[in-house]
């Protein structure tokens, strides 16, 4: 639904490199000391998150939910409107991604990103973000995205077919939640473990 407004307020057009600005392109080459401009915003982001996830009430509750929305509730955190919040801040990295998207490759229309999804929910899950929720750090889901781009090269450099390349991705995020649910199943049972032993 979403992807039809955007199409319907592009009205299907395409928007070139010479009908956008010089310095927001220049953004998307550009470099500070040699680094490019995206990747030092990246990693702005990154710090900016990571920073709030672990060291501020929010970020604690927010893990707190991905563990358990009832308990969260039941400790008093308002899981509604950390969760819009979320979504909110969610969206607006997502538009910020577009952005660089745009100032990177100058060409761009509203089917950009299509297929995307698939990929950012590899990453994540492949760098230990739980599916679940609970669990996970940006620093993983960055590792993620570093591996997942640097095999999606190597297939690429070897010709490797689009429909295999999504299968392989496929086939890592399979494997990262299948780690991760019996890494789950065997702290359960640890703790049932301990938790017998101590009565």
């Amino acid at each position: 639904m979403f992807r039809g407004v955007a199409y319907l307020w592009a009205d299907g057009e395409q928007i070139y490199a010479d009908e956008l600005p010089g310095g927001f392109l220049k953004l998307g080459t550009a470099s500070l000391l040699g680094v490019p401009y995206l990747v030092v915003i990246a990693l702005i982001v990154m710090v900016v998150v990571g920073v709030v996830l672990r060291n501020y009430p929010v970020g604690r509750q927010l893990y707190a939910m991905g563990s358990s929305p009832p308990g969260a509730r039941l400790a008093g955190i308002p899981v509604g409107r950390r969760l819009l919040g979320a979504f909110v801040v969610s969206g607006t990295l997502a538009g910020l991604a577009g952005v660089l998207f745009a100032a990177r490759f100058g060409t761009i229309d509203a089917s950009a990103g299509n297929g995307y999804e698939l990929n950012v929910v590899a990453a994540a899950v492949v760098g230990g973000v739980a599916v679940a929720g609970g669990v996970g750090t940006v620093w993983g889901a960055a590792l993620g995205a570093l591996l997942l781009t640097t095999i999606s090269s190597a297939l690429a450099v070897l010709n490797i077919n689009q429909f295999w390349q999504q299968a392989i991705v496929g086939a890592l995020i399979l494997l990262a939640i299948g780690i991760d649910r019996l890494i789950a199943l065997r702290v359960a049972a640890a703790l049932k473990k301990e938790g017998s032993n101590v009565r």
